[in-house]
């Protein structure tokens, strides 16, 4: 329900098994994500619409991070030359056009053929999805965000429209779910970046807003060390409890649906609690590695979430 994210030892594996299969490699990641994509309890329907989504918000992230396959299939689908394959505005900007072939032609690639079907069937317009492709092409050209309100602005391209996604699949949008579900899908990103800051220093990315790190005396070779420093620790804390915080404002959206949908929903605020407990668990040391929650933590939540409480 928020920007997608895989480890990269999945990247690689599915990047090979692409190589020969666009559509199966990109879809065999949902295994490897930090929530459940598709789960086996939704009705069949809502299942092959949620991997469609997923195949596409999963491509798009590949191409804005360079993780496609070696081989150049996914360029040739989308019309991009050989030599212009390493050109991730370029791919973007190809994808985008395919995209909107969805909505009244026939796309290339077979990721989007895919995704056809869902979109008629489900009435969703291109918005959420141009939101997507957005966000992965500001990662191109913006690697560092001086506000708070800035990162939030990034995470309304890059995580909200899922969370929108997923109400549209299953029919339940309204004005308040979506308000709900955005503070979620947020919530998320947010507990992604504090996982993740290691590695997205590695594609030289920040997303640690730098009036904050300001405030607490970061520098941004403080973040490049193998341990957390007490700068560090307290900075990610900080942001730890605005993501709880926004957690906590879109978990509502639980109780105002009902059956499978709610555990569905319950399942996303639980991921990004039982995260934000795996952090802190760490000492608010993210540098050596993503803190990652046990699966009891996380049915704990769960159960939390599905109460109401918390």
């Amino acid at each position: 329900m928020c920007r997608l994210h895989v480890g990269r030892r999945a990247v690689t594996q599915a990047g090979t098994a692409r190589a020969g299969d666009p559509v199966r490699g990109t879809l065999e990641k949902a295994a490897d994500e930090n929530f459940p994509v598709a789960p086996f309890f939704l009705p069949r329907a809502w299942r092959t619409d949620l991997m469609a989504v997923y195949g596409f918000a999963r491509l798009v992230d590949d191409i804005g991070d360079g993780d496609l396959a070696p081989g150049g299939a996914d360029a040739r689908l989308l019309g991009v030359s050989p030599e212009e394959a390493g050109d991730r505005l370029l791919l973007l900007d190809a994808f985008e056009a395919d995209l909107l072939r969805v909505f009244d032609s026939t796309p290339r690639h077979p990721i989007l053929v895919r995704l056809q079907p869902t979109v008629r069937r489900a009435g969703l317009d291109p918005e959420p999805f141009l939101g997507l492709i957005a966000a992965n092409r500001q990662d191109q050209l913006v690697s560092r965000y001086e506000t708070y309100d800035d990162l939030l602005a990034y995470c309304e391209l890059s995580a909200n429209p899922v969370g929108r996604l997923v109400l549209g699949v299953t029919g339940t949008s309204t004005p308040e779910r979506i308000r709900r579900s955005d503070a979620v899908c947020t919530a998320l990103q947010i507990v992604e970046h504090l996982q993740d800051v290691a590695e997205d220093l590695g594609r030289d990315r920040i997303y640690l807003p730098a009036e904050d790190m300001k405030r607490f005396h970061v520098q941004e070779g403080d973040l490049a060390t193998t341990t957390a420093g007490a700068s560090v620790r307290a900075l990610v804390a900080y942001e730890a409890e605005r993501a709880r915080d926004l957690l906590n404002e879109g978990a509502p959206l639980v109780g105002s649906v009902h059956g499978r949908l709610r555990l569905l929903l319950a399942g996303f605020v639980a991921g990004g609690r039982a995260a934000i407990h795996a952090i802190a668990a760490a000492e608010y040391d993210v540098l050596p590695g993503p803190p990652k929650p046990g699966k009891l933590r996380l049915l704990r939540e769960v159960g939390v979430t599905l109460r109401g409480e918390g």
